[in-house]
């Protein structure tokens, strides 16, 4: 049975600030230690219930955050940026299952440790269909659309909350409790991992039971920004439409459409404010 593997940072045991996340912040170099341990304990509880191949994708900003030393060497990484598919670029219908590591909340929940959809400095919020999502919806329906299902995530209780309300009885690894944007109580990383290889293992023995989650064709795709040179670029791309001074509309024919749109608009508008010289 061949498992796929979308790794974030956010949603890693003991992140909790910036200063985790990105180079050249003062604890990226530890986050990232810490990232492949996580999803190395999501691999050997895999491993041991009988997965053959298995697929990392480095899914977090830039997606080079993952030392291919660092991770277990029955893993295969997919590495470096701008992919059509994004945080699940190299899944295909060979693969059994998805897990979702190190994954965060939606734009605006409240525990939400870093919460943000995309990237906090464009996405003010993002809908599918007229129903509010953030990266974990928008994966699971085109890994859906692939026709895999997401047996785990991990990450903070808003995350894992968000996943059941959405998936059903998912397997979910919460490794920390949101005290707001920044704080978190966490798990000890010990703990951490092992609540992790057991739910793996537990997910890999339950793929029957997992269905993937697809959403209805076409999809209408919204999506508010924070300003509106944003929109005002975002506005250039054929067949978008502007409903208001910050908010845009596109109809999607498939999930491969809108995620590759998606990773257009957050690129565009970003490259739409001014830089400081």
């Amino acid at each position: 049975m061949n498992l796929f593997i979308s790794a974030d940072i956010e949603g890693i045991t003991g992140v909790v600030h910036n200063a985790h996340v990105n180079w050249p912040g003062s604890d990226y170099e530890r986050a990232r230690k810490w990232m492949a341990a996580d999803i190395n304990a999501a691999i050997e509880g895999a491993l041991e219930v009988g997965a053959r191949r298995i697929v990392v994708n480095d899914a977090h900003g830039e997606m080079r955050n993952l030392i291919p030393d660092d991770l277990h060497p029955a893993a295969e990484l997919v590495s470096g940026p701008s992919r059509p598919l994004g945080m699940l670029q190299g899944l295909d219908e060979s693969f059994a299952l998805v897990f979702c590591i190190g994954y965060h909340a939606r734009t605006g929940s409240p525990e939400g440790i870093i919460n943000h959809t995309f990237s906090g400095s464009v996405v003010s919020e993002l809908r599918l269909n007229g129903q509010v999502v953030g990266e974990l919806t928008v994966n699971a329906a085109l890994a859906g659309e692939i026709g895999v299902p997401v047996g785990l995530v991990t990450g903070d209780e808003a995350t894992v909350l968000e996943a059941r309300e959405l998936l059903g009885e998912v397997e979910g690894v919460a490794v920390k409790k949101g005290y707001g944007r920044y704080a978190a109580l966490c798990l000890h990383p010990e703990e951490s991992r092992r609540r992790i290889f057991e739910a793996a293992k537990r997910a890999m023995t339950r793929v029957e039971q997992f269905r993937p989650y697809r959403l209805s064709t076409p999809i209408a795709l919204e999506l508010r920004f924070p300003r509106t040179p944003m929109a005002d670029a975002a506005e250039l791309i054929p067949h978008v439409r502007r409903v208001d001074g910050v908010t845009i509309t596109y109809e999607a024919r498939s999930m491969v459409e809108a995620n590759k749109l998606l990773q257009a608009l957050v690129i565009l508008a970003d490259a739409a404010m001014p830089k400081q010289r």
